[in-house]
């Protein structure tokens, strides 16, 4: 308990697995509704349709993508404090 009151030990890595889980799911949830309405667009516009249907999934790929980037360099920032922390330790 004294670890968590005193910032001892961060809890913000463990949040930022959950981040990562849950902006995955926002991805992939986006690429399918983005390929439903790419089926519906389909209807009116053949060419803009298509390029949904295409654009949808790179578009699902680049956004889960970006949400490991970016949650990545979030866990490097904790790691870099982790290491200074050990060398001012010593």
């Amino acid at each position: 308990m004294r670890e968590l009151l005193h910032f001892d030990s961060m809890v913000t890595p463990k949040i930022i697995t959950f981040i990562y889980w849950l902006l995955l799911a926002v991805a992939a949830i986006t690429g399918l509704v983005m390929l439903f309405k790419g089926f519906g667009v389909m209807r009116y516009s053949g060419f803009a349709g298509f390029g949904m249907i295409v654009a949808a999934p790179v578009f699902c790929v680049a956004c889960m993508l970006l949400a490991r980037i970016y949650c990545e360099l979030m866990i490097v920032i904790f790691k870099i404090n982790e290491a200074l922390q050990e060398i001012r330790a010593r």
